[in-house]
């Protein structure tokens, strides 16, 4: 399997065997990737993910293999040629192939023929060596009344019938038939759709009523969305294959060059194994295949977008009021303060239809007042930009300093009826929930982002149509990586946030928030120990992305892992003259020969670099920085547009085949990736990523579907991409409102 490995991998054996070991001895792959680097050369978080990805299915390869030959072992029918097909298998479908003549069947027209004693004629049928007319005298020896219809053959028909049936099942066993149909058609079959009486003409996938495509050139988008309206009823699917070129190799395989004239029962058995179970069989196989390769690249452009919503720069310092806007209802406000915490809520009605403007605007000026509200931040929900007005307005006629951005809500009414809201905020209505998570996403997006099943952050790309375990395991696997890599203040971290440490699980998680709750603050990354569940391999996995701060032990606030407090504190002492008792963060460490003391100091150089930069900036939030940047929003209905018109919008979702935009319409536009640069795009997360702020030309208009295409290009017409030709990417911050009689100005978190 190591061997295997090292050549899927590309790496040196020493690397595939020391990363191997680290697994199985239960690390976790961000303890891995930021704490043995020199045992992985470097290895990033998403390439161990591909390695233990790798590692895993060559497991699982090599257990179904042992697994097959012990089973065909002590059936007998293990032989050696057998036996050295099933050492060379290099998947697992190549491993079932060689097998499946060999599993038992239930209630086969070819077991029930089995059952009749029909197999010696089966035998006979497939040597092909007798004339028509003997073989049927042949057949005559098969008929028999046993007094029972499973073991009986009625007359001469039946027994060849059944002796054919067996042939067709031998045809559909074969491994190398299998083999070439997949390999041949694999790439050549052809995708054939047709609309159903159930098709909806206004679909919004309506290219595929008629549709014919070679499924390998399918883009995953489009066979997902096949897939769905399949499930739904709205389209008859099948698969087509090159049948004639099939026909010849599978003749040239079962029919002898002498065959005489039965030869006509086998052809006829050939081709039923053919149609009625080996295309079937294929076509399952080939589509399944599909389907997963599919579900991976939508996955993970899921998790990309995922990633980069948990990355958003946080707002910190400021006191925010979240606004969940309505229709009918009533807007509900929420204000938290600078820590998160929350400090009152109250509900005004600036829509329609009550549109009551001067009452709720005292509201909403009172409350900016008595709380020093820095920022209101609007859901981007039913009747946000109505909201967005009012507020501006009030903002511009109260003189309030101020400021306020939209933001994406998806999620928030999921969040507010979870038992984790209703256990963080009990006294309150679920409407309230949802406005303080309005506020909370912007003041620290990835604390609160993990709150909520990720399908309902309003991103990625048929999430719901996907396989629900992988889609489950790989981003739970994208959350960890990210939130590892930004760290953890292990005296303000929910659970929820927590549970996504290496090392701690969502039991353990919750035993470090409630050993906080009862015992106060933790005064230092040892003490997580005293908290039930965590052992010394949790800590040691966990230890390194926990922060104290304002710790006696100042390493706390680092990356530093404990293991190499110690040697960190020598080399201070005896490199750099400063003992543990004088050190004061940040602390930048004089010109040193990583090289020469990681080899006097036994210390992998590349844990000495990490060592060194910690100590210089300890507790650097590598999210990026919440700059600036700004745009004019004066469109609210799809009635102010114009072709050609220039708008600056938010990308709120990425797709394999372009970006969503909001340009302050009630639904997204978009991008299509070949509008996306003035040179050929294929993978939209070149170009931009979930929060960027984008310049974008309307080109089309669909007022009746409410659709707007729009585009990133500019005047200038390249065809191949320059260093630095990518539409450049700006972040935007909250806006005071200005000229709100024409334009209405506003902001939003964004990430470049």
């Amino acid at each position: 399997m190591l061997q295997k490995i090292i050549a899927k991998t590309g790496l040196s054996e020493k690397v595939v065997g020391s990363i191997i070991e680290l697994l199985e001895e239960g690390n976790t792959v961000p303890f891995i990737a930021r704490y043995r680097k020199e045992l992985t050369e470097g290895a990033t978080d998403t390439q161990l993910r591909d390695f233990e990805e790798i590692y895993n299915y060559q497991k699982n390869l090599e257990e179904r293999r042992a697994d097959i030959l012990r089973l065909m072992a002590e059936k007998e029918v293990l032989t050696p040629e057998l036996e050295k097909a099933l050492q060379e298998a290099q998947t697992l479908a190549a491993l079932e192939d060689i097998y499946r003549p060999f599993k038992e069947k239930k209630n086969t027209r070819a077991t029930k023929a089995i059952a009749k004693w029909l197999q010696p004629l089966a035998d006979i049928l497939l040597e092909a060596s007798m004339t028509k007319e003997a073989f049927e005298e042949k057949a005559q020896e098969f008929v028999i009344d046993t007094g029972d219809a499973k073991t009986s053959v009625a007359d001469v028909k039946e027994a060849i019938q059944g002796a054919m049936d067996i042939c067709a099942e031998v045809v559909s066993d074969n491994a190398n038939v299998r083999t070439f149909i997949k390999e041949t058609e694999e790439k050549k079959s052809v995708l054939q759709t047709k609309a159903t009486k159930k098709f909806d003409e206004q679909w919004v996938y309506g290219i595929y009523r008629e549709y014919a495509k070679k499924m390998a050139d399918m883009p995953s988008y489009a066979y997902l969305a096949v897939c769905r309206a399949e499930k739904e009823k709205q389209l008859s699917v099948k698969l087509t294959f090159g049948e004639e070129k099939i026909e010849e190799y599978v003749l040239w395989v079962f029919v002898p060059a002498t065959a005489a004239s039965s030869v006509v029962f086998l052809q006829e058995a050939i081709f039923d194994g053919l149609k009625r179970l080996v295309y079937p069989s294929i076509e399952r196989e080939l589509r399944s295949n599909k389907k997963e390769l599919s579900d991976r690249e939508a996955i993970d452009v899921f998790g990309k977008n995922v990633q980069a919503m948990l990355m958003l720069p946080p707002v910190k310092g400021k006191v925010i009021l979240g606004f969940d806007p309505a229709y009918r209802t009533w807007c509900k406000l929420a204000v938290i303060d600078a820590t998160g915490k929350f400090l009152h809520n109250d509900v005004i009605y600036p829509t329609k239809p009550q549109q009551k403007i001067a009452e709720s605007a005292a509201t909403l000026t009172a409350m900016v007042k008595k709380y020093s509200i820095d920022l209101i931040c609007i859901g981007n929900g039913t009747g946000s930009r109505e909201s967005e007005q009012f507020v501006a307005e009030t903002i511009k006629k109260n003189d309030l300093t101020c400021k306020y951005m939209i933001v994406s809500e998806a999620g928030a009414s999921v969040y507010s009826a979870s038992k984790l809201a209703e256990k963080e905020y009990p006294d309150l209505d679920v409407t309230v929930r949802g406005a303080i998570n309005i506020a909370q996403r912007i003041q620290d997006p990835l604390a609160t982002y993990v709150k909520i099943d990720p399908k309902s952050l309003g991103v990625g790309q048929y999430q719901h149509d996907v396989d629900q375990k992988l889609l489950k395991e790989k981003l739970d696997n994208k959350i960890e990586d990210t939130v590892n890599s930004v760290w953890v203040d292990v005296n303000t971290a929910s659970a929820a946030l927590l549970q996504h440490i290496a090392g701690l699980s969502a039991k353990t998680a919750q035993n470090v928030v409630s050993y906080r709750d009862e015992n106060g603050v933790y005064a230092s990354r040892a003490q997580v120990k005293k908290a039930k569940g965590v052992g010394p391999k949790a800590f040691e996995q966990a230890a390194g992305f926990l922060r104290i701060n304002h710790a006696k032990e100042q390493l706390d606030s680092t990356g530093i892992h404990p293991e190499t407090y110690k040697i960190t504190y020598e080399i201070l002492e005896k490199e750099c003259g400063i003992k543990k008792k004088q050190l004061t963060l940040p602390y930048v460490c004089p010109e040193l020969n990583v090289s020469s003391l990681a080899s006097r100091y036994d210390i992998g150089e590349e844990t000495l670099h990490d060592i060194i930069a910690e100590l210089a900036n300890p507790g650097l939030d590598p999210r990026q920085d919440f700059d600036e940047g700004s745009f004019k929003s004066d469109v609210l209905t799809i009635d102010d547009l114009s072709e050609w018109m220039s708008l600056t919008g938010v990308v709120r979702n990425i797709v394999d085949f372009g970006a969503f935009v909001d340009v302050g319409l009630k639904n997204d536009g978009l991008v299509h990736k070949s509008q996306m640069a003035n040179y050929y795009v294929t993978d939209p997360f070149e170009v931009v990523q979930v929060g960027d702020t984008v310049t974008v030309k309307v080109i089309g208009i669909d007022k009746e579907r409410k659709r707007v295409q729009l585009s990133m290009k500019t005047g200038e017409t390249k065809t191949t991409p320059k260093k630095h030709s990518a539409p450049k990417r700006e972040r935007r911050k909250p806006q005071e409102t200005s000229n709100v009689a024409t334009s209405t100005i506003k902001g939003n978190i964004s990430r470049s």
